[in-house]
């Protein structure tokens, strides 16, 4: 497979990264388990199958090469040639191309270093807090497997890890299904073939082209002006931030999506506005519990769009925005809670997904990759200063997996935590039940299964609060 050079996100969740904050997402998928050797047969499945899959095979790998293989300096003789292999001196040879980065085949590929089995395990999300913590192989296609066989004989879970510079949620889980076992789908429509591109624009294209750098200056000015806007009067809570400690700790809760339906029915709105609204009212019960009081705390909570167009968008690449909004954690009433957050999302709706505070990703396609080697540590450090705790969604299918035959039963998606951050909060919704997946700093959250508890005590109020 030819290289793919990482688009200018992708790059920038590469360079991010550090040794306490991994920039891999996850999934902790926990099956039934039809024999007490279901979880060894399931690794077994999984290697076998994942060197069928060319996403899997992507390693990324740092570049020095522009798009022309000429050198800006003339050859020069050995040990001169030789000083310049460093990468700066290559830079220098080559600025256009230095701090870029691709993805290309692996020539090396081995399954066996990405699929691991586990001991038996009780507790699979404490297994996979341990795992999390660590970051995957940036020499080697950066992704994992682990399967957890449960100690019970009738379960195992399967942690998936994915760098995201190599997937997003999307594209995760895509790459996740085609480890599953085969299922009759329909076939899916091809993507129409993109045009050709010359060197050149068309005469014809200019005037739209100075109308999108425009465009895309006013946008940038307004994305500028919302973030500093946002950083006004912030009603965050010290729970939420903390000193990394490179540890952390997972944990999840259940719901009924036929409950969520049934209060989204009585007070409108949408499915994924009480889902936030429930998040925020969880956090009030926490930190009342706790001890750190929710009087006066409205975090700013990230909220990503996806911009990935189904059947035209390129398979690889992250294409993300964000919406910004305050969570009303000092808001007593649960269902006044939840009608502040329909009002703060459709107020980001109809602003649309380029422009708010929480478009700030859209500001990577604009930075040189240069831009994006020197700067990430800066942009990870400054996500305190951004927001305070990520909400984010991850769409799975709808019709049942299996793998090995046996079925998967629940799905825990699994966001990064941005530096500066304790908590990070991730819904997937499968087979009639809404799945939260928790991650938190191992030291800052030792009462992460509060926390989860807390997701499901707030439906039950909402629904008692909706019922005449």
């Amino acid at each position: 497979m030819n290289a793919d050079p990482l688009a200018p996100l992708d790059l920038a969740f590469w360079n991010i990264e550090s040794a306490d904050h991994p920039m891999h997402l996850a999934a902790l998928g926990v099956f039934s388990a039809g024999s007490p050797t279901a979880g060894a047969h399931a690794a077994d499945l999984l290697a076998s199958r994942a060197a069928a899959v060319p996403g899997l095979r992507m390693r990324i790998r740092d570049v020095w090469q522009p798009l022309s293989s000429r050198p800006l300096l003339p050859a020069l003789h050995r040990p001169v040639a030789s000083a310049l292999r460093h990468p700066l001196a290559s830079a220098l040879r080559h600025p256009l191309a230095f701090g870029g980065a691709e993805r290309k085949t692996d020539p090396g590929f081995d399954p066996q270093n990405h699929v691991r089995l586990h001991a038996p395990t009780a507790d699979f999300h404490s297994v996979a807090g341990r795992l999390m913590e660590r970051p995957l192989e940036r020499a080697r296609p950066p992704w994992e497997a682990h399967v957890l066989p449960g100690e019970d004989g009738v379960s195992f879970a399967v942690l998936f890890k994915f760098h995201h510079a190599l997937a997003d949620g999307l594209r995760a889980l895509t790459l996740a299904a085609a480890l599953m076992d085969p299922m009759d789908l329909p076939t899916p429509r091809p993507r129409p073939a993109e045009p050709a591109r010359g060197l050149l624009p068309d005469v014809r294209e200019v005037p739209a082209l100075v109308r999108g750098l425009l465009s895309d200056a006013g946008r940038a000015l307004d994305i500028g002006a919302s973030v500093a806007r946002s950083t006004l009067d912030v009603r965050s809570s010290p729970a939420l931030a903390c000193e990394p400690s490179g540890t952390r700790r997972t944990a999840g809760a259940v719901l009924d999506l036929d409950d969520v339906h049934r209060i989204r029915k009585s007070v409108g709105g949408t499915v994924n506005d009480v889902l936030i609204a429930v998040v925020a009212g969880a956090l009030r019960r926490w930190l009342d519990e706790r001890g750190a009081g929710s009087e006066g705390v409205a975090p700013r909570a990230l909220v990503p769009v996806s911009r990935r167009r189904p059947r035209t968008a390129h398979p690889q690449g992250n294409r993300l925005s964000g919406y910004l909004i305050r969570l009303p954690v000092d808001e007593a009433e649960p269902l006044a809670r939840l009608a502040l957050v329909r009002t703060a999302m459709d107020r980001n709706k109809d602003a649309g997904p380029n422009r708010g505070a929480g478009a700030v990703a859209l500001l990577a396609d604009h930075v040189p990759p240069l831009g994006h080697r020197l700067g990430g540590p800066l942009v990870g450090q400054a996500a305190r200063l951004w927001f305070d705790v990520l909400v984010t969604s991850v769409p799975l299918p709808g019709f049942g997996l299996r793998l090995g035959g046996d079925p998967l039963g629940a799905v825990f998606p699994l966001a990064p935590l941005a530096p500066g951050h304790s908590l990070a909060v991730a819904v997937s919704t499968y087979r009639g039940r809404v799945h939260y997946g928790l991650v938190a700093d191992g030291a800052a959250v030792p009462d992460l299964d509060r926390l989860a508890g807390a997701v499901s005590e707030e439906v039950a109020t909402l629904i008692s609060a909706c019922d005449p």
